[in-house]
């Protein structure tokens, strides 16, 4: 079930750099399911399935925005560097997990107390600079003994649960959702042609993975499998963010503005084509926010035709992320409705 893959993928643990324990995860799941698996130099997982020579690239980071320790007072209080987009707020007062030599450490966010703040904090609210992370130490030699010191990578302790009409919500849905939808696609498609399912490093800080991959395999096409911003809830209109939760997986024609993917018209068309012939349910996306590996893989060597496939998932980069289970399977479908031929590019 996608929903139990889903979990599993969000409960695992993995900021760029150091997304071992979500590679765990999915080389078990594609056991038996591929021709090869291998990891390159740069971490990115590479599962294939052989094919013609025709080669198409399916792409999903696999790590999470965190934290980082930079340096431990000798009160035995962490201060931390942010990996990849937080918003300030959403860390203060959080639980996280310090993901030590020994072991996973607990600890709690901490900042000043709002009722020690003026009205000029307030407004202000705390910045990330002013955070620190406690763990119960009194002094620094404490935390070494827990096996914490600088470069501990730090991720928030918050677990997967279902909310209701199918939906549900956790941390690290950007990307566990695109790992998720990969994976399945994987085990599911019996495609003729070569499909390289790379499961991407460091994307949350630069497409790094996507960047490094892309090059080696040099694939005649590809689709980056990742999430996107719905505009189907308060504090943002559909006019700014025109998807919703529950309408289908999303094909992006443009995302942030233009200055990222411009997707390529015949690999569009391709998904767009594989969706109607199939009756399954998607969404077309002109975004103005952010972008996804795929940015980087279109502009690799020579060019690369590329587009995304995206799940709408509300409240990305905090830990209450929140989807439709329905828009994954319809995902799947749609790759391996697509996969069933190559593309006229």
């Amino acid at each position: 079930m996608v929903k139990e893959l889903l979990r599993k993928l969000s409960n695992a643990h993995g900021v760029s750099g150091s997304e071992g324990s979500v590679y765990a995860v999915i080389k078990k799941e594609l056991k038996g399911h591929v021709d090869e698996i291998r990891e390159d130099t740069m971490g990115n997982l590479i599962a294939v399935k052989k094919g013609s020579r025709f080669k198409v690239m399916l792409a999903a980071h696999m790590d999470e925005i965190g934290l980082m320790v930079k340096f431990v007072d000798e009160k035995g209080f962490l201060r931390f560097v942010a990996l990849g987009g937080w918003y300030g707020p959403t860390l203060y007062n959080q639980r996280v997990v310090l993901h030590s030599t020994k072991g996973p450490v607990y600890g709690v966010i901490g900042g000043k107390p709002p009722h020690m703040m003026d009205d000029e904090e307030r407004k202000r609210g705390v910045k990330i600079d002013d955070m620190f992370i406690d763990v119960g130490a009194t002094n620094r030699q404490e935390v070494e003994v827990l096996g914490v010191d600088v470069g501990t990578p730090v991720t928030v302790d918050r677990e997967f649960a279902e909310l209701g009409n199918g939906r549900v919500t956790g941390k690290a849905f950007d990307n566990r959702a695109g790992v998720a939808m990969l994976i399945k696609t994987l085990k599911e498609t019996d495609s003729p042609l070569t499909i390289f399912g790379v499961f991407t490093v460091q994307e949350e800080v630069g497409l790094k993975g996507a960047r490094t991959s892309a090059y080696a395999l040099d694939p005649d096409c590809a689709i980056a499998t990742d999430v996107t911003i719905p505009g189907d809830h308060p504090g943002i209109e559909m006019k700014d963010a025109p998807v919703e939760m529950g309408k289908g997986p999303v094909i992006t024609i443009v995302d942030s503005s233009g200055r990222g993917l411009i997707a390529n018209r015949n690999v569009v068309k391709w998904l767009k084509e594989a969706a109607d012939n199939n009756s399954i349910p998607v969404q077309l996306e002109v975004g103005s926010g952010g972008t996804t590996d795929a940015t980087a893989i279109h502009l690799t060597k020579g060019g690369i035709p590329s587009t995304t496939v995206s799940i709408p998932s509300r409240y990305i980069h905090s830990p209450v992320e929140v989807l439709d289970i329905r828009d994954i399977e319809a995902g799947v479908r749609l790759l391996v409705a697509a996969l069933k031929q190559k593309p006229v590019l």
